[in-house]
């Protein structure tokens, strides 16, 4: 009997498959695609309009593209340059903002600075699917599978069924542990 996690992944899979255009970026439920930023030197992130890699500093880059770049940086273990991206935004009380300080913080190992922004990131977006997961993920390295689950039911009652935040969440929740997120 295939079970209904396996069936999510299938839908999931097919649909990113089919439709490429999501899995780049789509908004704060799907990992990001590497860019040219992965090959800027440190302190760069890049910059389309350029086409070339520029130097992170507030106001030289809107907030999205700063964004997407701190996505890539943080999911690349390049943390101090995805610091100094978040930094240069423009609203650092933007759940983004504070979603990633969460990722970063959990990345380095303080769950709980972590927690305080995921809850911070949760609290100004509820629907902020991509806090959840990440939170659920801590909770899942600290085994404390409950809260985890919760954070799954909140992300499937806010129409995150078969996102990226709800699958990697839920292979987290089964397998009791996560990879690099």
């Amino acid at each position: 009997m295939i079970s209904f996690r396996a069936t999510a992944l299938a839908s999931a899979l097919t649909l990113l498959c089919a439709a490429p255009a999501l899995a780049v970026g789509g908004g704060s439920s799907s990992p990001p695609t590497p860019t040219p930023t992965s090959d800027c030197p440190a302190g760069q992130v890049w910059d389309q309009t350029r086409d070339a890699c520029v130097p992170i500093q507030q106001g030289a880059l809107d907030d999205d593209t700063l964004y997407e770049a701190v996505r890539e940086l943080a999911y690349a273990g390049r943390l101090d340059d995805a610091l100094m991206a978040l930094a240069a935004m423009s609203d650092q009380g933007d759940d983004r903002v504070l979603n990633y300080r969460g990722f970063i913080a959990r990345q380095q190992g303080d769950f709980g600075r972590a927690r305080s922004y995921y809850d911070a990131a949760i609290a100004a977006n509820p629907d902020n699917l991509l806090a959840r997961a990440y939170l659920g993920m801590g909770l899942v390295e600290r085994r404390y599978t409950a809260g985890a689950r919760q954070q799954l039911d909140e992300i499937l009652a806010r129409g995150g069924e078969g996102t990226w935040a709800h699958i990697a969440l839920a292979e987290a929740i089964d397998s009791g542990r996560t990879t690099r997120y």
